[in-house]
This record gives C-alpha cells, structure tokens and sequence, in this order.
C-alpha cells in the first residue's frame, strides 16, 4: 500500500510540476520581446508611431538579425526614429553606438544634428546607455571599436554621402564588424533604368550591391518588406514630395499621402 500511495504521490506531483514548467513556458513564449516592448513604448510620439506601417521596425530589424545582445552601430541617426527603438531594445543586455556627424562648434546641418540628437538621448532613461561616435562623410571614421559589432544599419542615407561616400561608409562599417557581422541597409530604390537626376533622393540597388561588394562584404539577401508599389520615383521635388516631408507643402498633398512613404530596399550584407 505504501509503495503504491508513494508511486501515485510521486506522479501526481511530477504532473504538476510539468504542468507549471509548461505554463510557466507558454507564458514566456507570450511575453512581448524586449523588441515589442520598445516598440510601443511611450517614449515614442504617436507621430513616430505612425510611421511603423511604412518603415516596418519589427519585421526590418528581424532581417537583419537583430536581437537585443548584440553590438549594434546606427550611422547617422538623424532625428532618432530608429534610436528611439533601438536603445530601449538593447538596454541592459547588448550595445548601441550611434555614430553620427561631430559637433564642431561650427553654425551648419552637421553640428546641429548632432546638437539635436544629445538633446534628444538626454530627454529620456530609454536613450541613458547609447554611446556617440562620429561619423564623417567621405572620410575614414570609427564608428566602433575595430571587430565589436554584430550590426552596423543605415536608414535612408546613401543619398546624402553619393559615390564615393557611399564606399567609404562601407568600408567603416566592414571594418567596425565582427567576422560574419552584419550590414542592414535601406535606402529609397530608384527603377532600374531610371534616371537619377529625374528621380533625387533615390538610389540604384544593384549599384549598392556593388559598391558594398567591392569593399568585401558578401551580399546575402533583399527583402520586399519596405517596398511600395505606389511610388515611381517620379516627384516634382524628389523622393521629398512624399510624405512625411510633403516638399510641394498642400500642392497635390493628397494624391501624395496617397502614394505614401517611398519604395526602399532593404540589403542584408555579412563581412
């Protein structure tokens, strides 16, 4: 009787363990990520918020790899868009280094940006470990330290730097990277066949492929997930018509909201 009163204990309280184990374990598969998290947190302005259905945070950052340990650099930043995301989803268990224009103390759109964007990371606890590099167009920059990072992404820039820009921030970027580290890249993508000059603001994909290939990195994939059929590139003020710039300001500002953010494609590269 006690051998069998002993057996049943045993099974009946190995059954509740497992059953606590696997809700304890259905619960964390259903937690949001740390990802999730920073991407609706209230840090970000319902402004910012509602640009996700363009710029697809999530699933782009999923491309790209991303996961919230890893070393990440973000060239140029900007106004933050993507920092706002990118910090509180690397707080605590990995890096992030933005590395963006210096201040030299001159009166011009390099300075100010980066004047904006430490007025910015100091507004919030979200931003409180991001470290700032620079970053100078055209030339040499280390943007992290040599072999530290598993990610470097541009956003939306390659238009700003032209050729030899372009190469040069690859080949920092190539060098910031760990071996089998990623480069994410998104840019608005001119038609092939295009013309540029008719087309500002947009960039040839199979010329960036090259241009990234040239300096070593290996091209591994594109993804579709910021394309936008609507857009043909070919806008009165450039890719600058489209919202959210809106360059014409009410000219035509509905047929433009309309089309939407621009066509981009988005390159996956690995040194």
């Amino acid at each position: 009787m006690y051998t069998t009163t002993h057996t049943i204990k045993k099974v009946f309280t190995a059954s509740i363990v497992s059953a606590t184990l696997l809700c304890a374990s259905f619960a964390n598969a259903h937690q949001p990520s740390q990802l999730d998290q920073a991407i609706a947190g209230e840090h970000r302005s319902a402004a910012n918020k509602a640009r996700d259905e363009f710029r697809h945070p999530k699933e782009t950052l999923e491309f790209f790899g991303f996961n919230s340990s890893m070393t990440v650099v973000e060239i140029t930043p900007g106004g933050g868009w993507y920092t706002e995301i990118l910090a509180p989803a690397l707080k605590g268990q990995g890096k992030l280094y933005g590395a963006h224009y210096p201040d030299t103390g001159e009166d011009n759109y390099h300075s100010n940006s980066r004047k904006k964007l430490v007025k910015k990371l100091a507004s919030h606890e979200v931003f409180s470990e991001v470290e700032l590099t620079n970053f100078v167009p055209r030339q040499a920059s280390e943007l992290a330290p040599e072999g530290s990072a598993d990610l470097v992404l541009t956003f939306r820039n390659l238009h700003n730097w032209q050729d030899a820009g372009v190469e040069q921030a690859f080949k920092d970027a190539y060098k910031a990277l760990k071996k089998g580290g990623v480069l994410g890249v998104v840019e608005h993508r001119l038609p092939e066949g295009a013309n540029a000059e008719a087309a500002r603001g947009y960039v040839s994909q199979s010329k960036t492929i090259a241009q990234a290939e040239a300096v070593g990195f290996t091209f591994a994939a594109s993804s579709e997930i910021n394309a936008n059929p609507k857009d043909n590139a070919t806008h009165p003020k450039g890719v600058w018509t489209l919202p959210p710039t809106f360059a014409l300001g009410d000219t035509d500002k509905a047929k433009y909201k309309a089309i939407g953010e621009s066509d981009r494609m988005t390159l996956k590269f690995v040194k």
